[in-house]
């Protein structure tokens, strides 16, 4: 599976478990960290691990596990790492709090439209 197969497979996981504000960032070119962050937000701290699970499992079954994943207690804070893709999953005020987005303002934001579901479609 390509990086980018991959990159789609888990905006569209994401997608279909009515994650929200589904963003895609590159940041090859600010860190070493990997190559893209994914940031999503569940509606509640069950719903956020829900996006984990499933983005987890839907990537075991191609063979494919992250490096890690953390979590805080109360799981409104949710990483998985896939080394090259790093996959941020929080409860809406956790990542409210945090705007991860402005913090890595200077990377590429990708376009992911064509990949979500169109709701009243």
């Amino acid at each position: 599976m390509t990086q980018q197969e991959k990159l789609e497979l888990i905006i569209k996981t994401l997608d279909s478990k009515r994650g929200e504000d589904i963003q895609a960032i590159k940041i090859a070119d600010l860190t070493i960290l990997a190559e893209y962050f994914v940031i999503v937000n569940g509606t509640s701290n069950t719903h956020a691990r829900t996006l984990a699970d499933e983005t987890e499992f839907q990537l075991s079954q191609r063979g494919i596990e992250p490096l890690r994943r953390e979590a805080d207690t109360g799981n409104t804070w949710i990483v998985l790492d896939y080394g090259d893709i790093i996959i941020h999953i929080f409860y809406k005020d956790t990542r409210d709090f945090y705007k991860l987005e402005g913090l890595w303002a200077d990377g590429e934001q990708l376009d992911i439209s064509r990949l979500l579901v169109k709701e009243n479609e």
